[in-house]
C-alpha cells in the first residue's frame, strides 16, 4: 500500500513548531470525539514531546481528555521514579493537570513493577495491551503517533542498525543495547508506528538537518530508522528553520 507524500510544516522556532502542532493536534482530537466518541493518541519524550504536552496543558479547550486513550512510543526500563521515565515526565507536563481517565492511561512497567526486572515479561505486556486494544492486528490504529528524533535519525528506541528497528512483525519489542543511556529500554516498533493514521514528528535544531532530509526524502529506514515511519493518512514534519535547511 503506498503511503501519503509527507508534508512539512516549517515554523521560525521551536517554540513556533510547537503551537502549530498542538493546535493541530487539539484538532484531531477532537474530531476523532466528534466522530467516534474518543481519540486515542501516542506519546513521545524528549524535549519538543514533553513541549508539547506543556503547550496542552494551557490549550486544549475542546478535548475531553475523559476520552482520550493515551499510549507511550517507548519508555526506559528504569525504577518507577526515575526522572528519566517519559510516563514521569508526561505525568509531571500534562497528565496531572487534565482530567484523564487512569484506565485510558497505558503505562509500560519500570523496572520494580509488576514484573520486577525482567525486561522481555514487561515488553510482552504492553503488546498484550495494544493488542486488546486494536482490531486483530497487533495494536490500535492511532489517530496520532508522536515522535521526536534524534540526530542519526532514530525514533521511539529505535535506533540504526539494530534489531528492534529491523522487527518486521511484533508491535513491541525490548531493547537491552540502546546506545544512548539508559541501555534499556521498552519500545513500539515500526509495524506499530506504521498502524497510525497520522505521525508526526516534532524536531528542532539544525544538527537534526540531515536525518529530517533522508526521512522526508525516503531514506535508507536501515540507516536513518525516521524513513520508516509513516502515517497511513498522513506523515507530517514538524520542523523549525534550522531542522529544514537541507530540505
Amino acid at each position: 500500500m503506498s503511503t501519503p507524500e509527507p508534508e512539512i510544516v516549517i515554523a521560525d522556532d521551536a517554540t513556533e513548531l510547537i503551537a502549530q502542532a498542538g493546535r493541530r493536534l487539539v484538532d484531531v482530537i477532537v474530531a476523532a470525539q466528534r466522530d467516534r466518541g474518543s481519540a486515542s493518541i501516542v506519546l513521545t519524550g524528549g524535549s519538543n514531546g514533553i513541549a508539547i504536552l506543556e503547550w496542552l496543558r494551557e490549550n486544549s479547550d475542546g478535548v475531553d481528555w475523559r476520552a482520550v486513550d493515551v499510549y507511550f512510543g517507548d519508555d526506559r526500563f528504569v525504577p518507577r521514579d526515575d526522572d528519566e521515565r517519559n510516563y514521569g515526565q508526561a505525568t509531571h507536563a500534562l497528565l496531572d493537570h487534565v482530567d484523564v481517565d487512569p484506565d485510558r492511561v497505558f503505562v509500560m512497567e519500570p523496572s520494580d513493577g509488576r514484573f520486577g526486572d525482567d525486561i522481555d515479561a514487561a515488553a510482552a505486556d504492553y503488546a498484550r495491551i495494544l493488542h486488546e486494544h486494536g482490531d486483530g492486528a497487533g495494536s490500535p490504529v492511532f489517530d496520532v503517533h508522536l515522535l521526536g528524533m534524534g540526530g542519526e535519525g532514530h525514533i521511539n528506541s529505535l535506533f540504526p542498525h539494530t534489531d528492534a528497528r529491523a522487527e518486521q512483525t511484533a508491535a513491541v519489542v525490548a531493547v537491552t543495547d540502546s546506545p544512548k543511556p539508559p541501555p534499556r529500554r521498552i519500545t513500539l516498533t515500526l509495524p506499530a508506528v506504521n498502524r497510525a493514521a497520522q505521525v508526526w514528528f516534532l524536531v528542532a535544531g539544525e544538527d537534526k538537518a540531515d536525518a529530517v532530509a533522508a526521512g522526508v526524502t525516503g531514506g535508507d529506514p536501515v540507516e536513518w530508522p525516521c524513513a520508516g515511519a509513516h502515517g497511513s493518512d498522513a506523515t507530517v514534519w514538524f520542523v523549525d528553520t534550522g531542522a529544514a535547511s537541507k530540505l
